[in-house]
């Protein structure tokens, strides 16, 4: 239910008075019970997906404050935000992050500048410095790699831009060269992957891992988490296949093509992101297989995926919820405050399974 209007503004009263560790819990709140506004169907449709702090550090953890990060104090809302977007919007997760930036930029009533690199980090970085040429104030960037960023932290820092990422980490200091991140535990991410796996496998058989894009954290931690909790709970699970499908669903058919015909007993399948999981659903179906023959689980939330387990085609679906919006400008707005601002903001991300899937298909993005 939509909370009437002096309940919206209660809120925003209060997030604007309240320190980090209180805002962004209060925020997350009101988040979860009011629709985003901006017209970008992917942001607004759903009545409660807004994103949860797990861990609002502001008195557990580290923290940054702009007069340790240097520059000034500023009113978000005559400040201009630059938002660099990584990858092409083909990707619904993609679509839904913009969605929400715009759509929490546009409530606020703060100019907002983007860019899209269309999966070409060159282009990102490209795409920054001229953010920056064309008077960003602030950057919130959803980093496509987490190394290769200097020439842009050393262009931000001498204008001390507060840089926020979002989603994927830079391999740069905290409040240093940037203020916060803010994402998902995604080590847990795939430990939760991995006990959706052994259920549905009953912890025995082949299985199969398709690797997101090298050269980000994501990957990384998400094949961690999944590969210790299986080493750790399932030893007669056993992974005989690891292949980057690069976070694509034309990659993840491919290559499970090539799968099933060099491992045709293949029990269930690992795939780090929900587009790649549906490509390994389409092989499956060209080869000829039946909803279940071969368990599939997958980690973001997308619709297509969640219903994927309505049709049987997949096993589970870890959540990676992308809606930042506003996480991303209530941490800048603290921040720009003179507020202390948790240096790493993690999400809570539910899970879809056969028992939820049905009912939460409205929540998915």
């Amino acid at each position: 239910m939509k909370p009437t209007a002096p309940l919206r503004r209660a809120c925003t009263r209060t997030l604007l008075a309240a320190g980090l560790a209180t805002s962004l819990a209060l925020m997350a709140g009101c988040a979860k019970s009011e629709d985003d506004s901006g017209g970008d169907k992917a942001a607004s449709q759903d009545k409660d997906a807004g994103q949860v702090v797990a861990s609002p550090s502001g008195g557990s953890g580290p923290t940054c404050a702009i007069d340790a990060y240097g520059g000034k104090k500023l009113d978000l809302k005559s400040a201009t935000v630059g938002f660099s977007q990584s990858e092409k919007e083909a990707n619904p997760f993609r679509i839904a992050e913009t969605a929400s930036i715009k759509a929490e930029a546009q409530k606020r009533g703060v100019k907002l500048l983007t860019a899209n690199a269309q999966s070409q980090f060159s282009k990102q970085i490209s795409d920054v410095q001229d953010l920056i040429a064309k008077g960003a104030d602030l950057l919130v960037i959803a980093p496509l790699n987490s190394d290769g960023w200097e020439p842009v932290l050393r262009t931000a820092a001498a204008k001390h831009i507060p840089i926020v990422t979002v989603d994927r980490k830079i391999n740069a200091t905290a409040c240093r060269d940037y203020v916060s991140f803010i994402g998902s535990d995604f080590v847990e991410q795939g430990k939760r992957a991995a006990d959706q796996m052994i259920a549905a496998t009953g912890g025995k058989g082949e299985i199969a891992v398709l690797l997101g894009a090298a050269g980000n954290n994501v990957t990384t931690e998400r094949t961690k988490g999944f590969e210790d909790r299986v080493k750790e709970k399932a030893p007669g699970l056993k992974i005989v296949f690891r292949q980057t499908a690069e976070f694509a669903r034309e990659k993840g058919q491919s290559v499970t093509e090539n799968l099933i015909q060099s491992k045709p007993g293949i029990k269930g399948i690992y795939a780090e992101n929900d587009e790649m999981g549906l490509g390994a659903v389409n092989a499956l179906k060209s080869a000829g297989k039946k909803p279940g023959d071969v368990k599939i689980v997958t980690i973001d939330g997308t619709r297509n995926a969640v219903q994927g387990i309505v049709d049987g085609w997949i096993s589970g679906v870890i959540e990676s919820n992308p809606r930042f919006g506003p996480l991303a400008f209530q941490t800048l707005d603290s921040f720009t405050q003179g507020q202390k601002v948790a240096q790493d903001i993690v999400i809570q991300d539910s899970s879809y399974t056969e028992a939820n899937a049905k009912s939460d298909l409205g929540k998915a993005f």
